[in-house]
């Protein structure tokens, strides 16, 4: 077993993201020339994209020259927010594929909703721009292998995503123990997300306000009317646009726990979800559901949710707990604590860093440090993504599995080398129907 002293002594990894982030400022300040920026695009500004224009604002080598939202006035409000920053105020347009025919864009962030991850993703690469996208990476599990070959097809691109949990040095710290047997064989991981979210009510179909560009926001999804409760927060919980909690949040903690496993692929899924709360609104998915994962050599990991019911585990409302023949662990954001047999506490390292479950835009220090590590990429002084697009695909297709699972009310028997099931009402749902116009192609 390698302990965290050894570990220390044989490679430089801080105790928090914020020595890190200090340690890349100033190096990459010392690389580049003043002028010698990254000049990014940011598409959806209305949630997540607010984390992402923050911590991109801190990052000396990016320049964030456009906004991009399909809604006027969140348009409108962001960009006279981060001017108000003392930053250049961004040009803003509400078409992303007018930003991409700029050749003055080297690389595009992607924060608008799940139906689009996908098709966003592919138009920037074939655009010549570099992507960074949100999780889950993309709607349909479908949709994440032509991303794969999307990037295969543009080698000098880079198309990261977004898990900040991979850029923390306490968890890749952890992993490495892990790995060295500091649990000894790892067989089980327990992960799990609660909330307290309130009812979406009954929406009303009519026109769209005139701030929004419906048509656009529907993009690849298939068409149907304005409804009053789905803009702008609400599409989660629709299958049409949304991916409900699992790929929303659980992706977070399953792709930490494969990433410490050192599993790829299930082999089988099972699934057994409900809608317990508010049932009389339109929300049309779970909103408690136990999922488990059985992969390869008998290694189990396993998702409790509960979006509607703050219930705590460990005294958390989401984390990892991994579990070994020697010890456990128990893993959240930026903080890992190792116990023995006997449940005693023998190690913890803490980074400081938190997502808060009931927080839309969830921004975190751990954004900036990924960010400078997909600014590097870019700028050529890295090679090696911490979070590269084929592991992104396998945790969302994890997730994805969870939702089939779900939806048709079967135990998948998965190809634990391209995660595609057996049942054939299963693999009706590994892609999906696009609007005319909006198939997607690489």
């Amino acid at each position: 077993m390698v302990n965290r002293r050894e570990f220390l002594s044989g490679a430089t990894v801080s105790a928090t993201a914020g020595v890190v982030l200090a340690t890349s400022a100033r190096s990459y300040a010392r690389i580049m020339g003043a002028n010698d920026r990254v000049h990014l695009a940011v598409m959806g500004v209305n949630g997540r994209g607010q984390a992402h224009m923050d911590a991109l604002s801190k990052l000396p080598d990016a320049s964030i020259d456009f906004l991009i939202d399909v809604d006027s006035l969140v348009l409108e409000k962001r960009a006279a927010e981060y001017a108000a920053k003392s930053k250049p105020r961004p040009k803003t347009d509400g078409d992303y594929r007018r930003v991409l025919d700029n050749r003055a864009i080297d690389a595009m962030t992607v924060a608008v909703p799940d139906h689009w991850h996908a098709r966003a993703a592919i138009d920037g690469l074939k655009a010549g721009k570099h992507v960074y996208v949100e999780k889950p990476v993309c709607a349909y599990p479908r949709e994440g292998e032509l991303m794969i070959d999307a990037a295969a097809r543009n080698p000098k691109l880079v198309l990261q995503y977004g898990a900040q949990r991979r850029s923390s040095d306490v968890l890749r710290e952890f992993v490495e123990l892990a790995r060295h047997g500091a649990l000894g064989e790892i067989y089980q991981a327990d992960t799990w997300y609660s909330n307290i979210r309130t009812s979406i009510g009954v929406g009303v179909d009519g026109p769209a306000p005139r701030n929004l560009d419906w048509e656009l926001w529907q993009g690849p999804a298939p068409r149907r009317s304005y409804r009053s409760n789905v803009v702008h927060y609400n599409w989660h919980w629709f299958w049409r646009w949304g991916t409900g909690e699992l790929p929303n949040n659980a992706m977070h903690e399953l792709d930490v726990a494969r990433w410490v496993m050192g599993v790829d692929f299930p082999e089988r899924v099972s699934a057994s979800g409900q809608r317990r709360y508010f049932r009389s609104d339109d929300w049309e998915m779970y909103d408690t559901l136990a999922l488990e994962l059985a992969f390869r050599g008998g290694k189990i990991i396993r998702w409790s949710g509960h979006s509607c019911n703050q219930i705590l585990e460990h005294g958390r409302d989401r984390g990892v707990l991994i579990i070994g023949d020697k010890g456990s662990a128990l893993v959240d954001g930026d903080f890992y604590e190792i116990f023995d047999l006997a449940g005693k506490s023998v190690s913890k390292v803490d980074g400081g860093t938190r997502t808060a479950t009931t927080d839309h835009v969830g921004g975190s220090n751990l954004d900036v440090v990924h960010f400078s590590n997909f600014l590097a990429l870019v700028r050529g002084t890295r090679t090696e993504p911490v979070a590269p697009i084929r592991e992104g695909h396998v945790s969302t297709a994890l997730c994805h599995l969870g939702n089939i699972a779900y939806r048709t009310g079967l135990e998948l028997h998965c190809d634990p080398v391209t995660g595609i099931p057996a049942e054939p009402a299963a693999r009706q749902l590994w892609s999906r129907e696009y609007a005319p116009g909006w198939e997607l192609t690489v």
